[in-house]
C-alpha cells in the first residue's frame, strides 16, 4: 500500500463528518498534498515528505494516547476521528505552499551543477497552525478542543506568545500530545533526508 492509500484509507475509516469527503477530494484532485515536501530543507524535503510526515505523527501520536499513564493519570481519551484529524490534518497550511527550484552546488568532484530544491511561495500568509485550521474549518466544523490542537502543534517553536501555547496546554491536552507527536516525527523518524 503506497502512504497515499494508507492515507486515504486512515482517512475515510475514522474522518465521518459532515464535509470530511469534500476536504477528500480537495486533498486528491485539487492540491499537492500527496506530493509536497514537508519542508525545504529539514523533515521531510523531498516529494511526498508531507503525506509521509502526517502518516507518521498519526503514527506517534496513536501510540502516545495509548500510553496507560496518559489514558489513566492526566485522562487523555479522544475519539478516533479526532485523533485522525488532528494528526492527518495540522500541516495542511503547507498545501500549494512550496515550489521546485533549482540551485547550482559544486558535486563531490567539485564541478558545478543544477540540483533542484524547495523554496516557499506563501499565496496565503496566514500564519502556520492557523491556516491549516482556517483550510478545514472551509470543510468541516472541528471541535475547540481539535482547533487548538492543531493550532499549537509547534509548541514553542513559533513565535507564538510562551503564555499563550503554555495555556493551550494546559487547556486543551489534546495540543499538547500532537506537539509531542509531531516532535517525535520531526526529529526522531525523519530527520533529514
Amino acid at each position: 500500500m503506497t502512504n497515499k492509500e494508507e492515507f486515504i484509507d486512515i482517512y475515510k475509516t475514522y474522518i465521518k463528518r459532515e464535509g470530511a469527503d469534500k476536504l477528500l477530494d480537495y486533498l486528491v484532485s485539487t492540491s499537492d498534498f500527496f506530493e509536497a515536501p514537508a519542508s525545504t530543507r529539514y523533515h521531510g524535503a523531498y516529494e511526498g515528505g508531507l503525506v509521509d510526515h502526517s502518516l507518521n505523527v498519526y503514527d506517534c501520536l496513536c501510540d502516545y494516547l495509548d500510553r496507560q499513564r496518559v489514558r489513566d493519570v492526566y485522562g487523555m481519551d479522544y475519539s478516533d476521528e479526532s485523533v485522525a484529524i488532528v494528526a492527518l490534518l495540522h500541516d495542511l497550511c503547507k498545501i500549494n505552499f512550496y515550489k521546485r527550484s533549482f540551485r547550482n552546488v559544486k558535486n563531490d568532484h567539485g564541478v558545478w551543477e543544477s540540483v533542484p530544491f524547495y523554496e516557499i511561495d506563501d499565496r496565503l500568509p496566514y500564519g502556520h497552525g492557523e491556516k491549516s485550521v482556517y483550510i478545514i474549518s472551509g470543510y468541516m466544523k472541528l471541535s475547540r478542543e481539535v482547533a487548538f490542537a492543531i493550532r499549537y502543534h509547534m509548541g514553542f517553536s513559533r513565535n507564538d506568545d510562551e503564555r499563550d501555547v503554555g495555556a493551550a496546554f494546559e487547556m486543551f491536552p489534546l495540543a499538547f500530545a500532537l506537539h509531542v507527536a509531531d516532535s517525535e516525527a520531526a526529529y526522531y523518524l525523519e530527520g533529514t533526508k
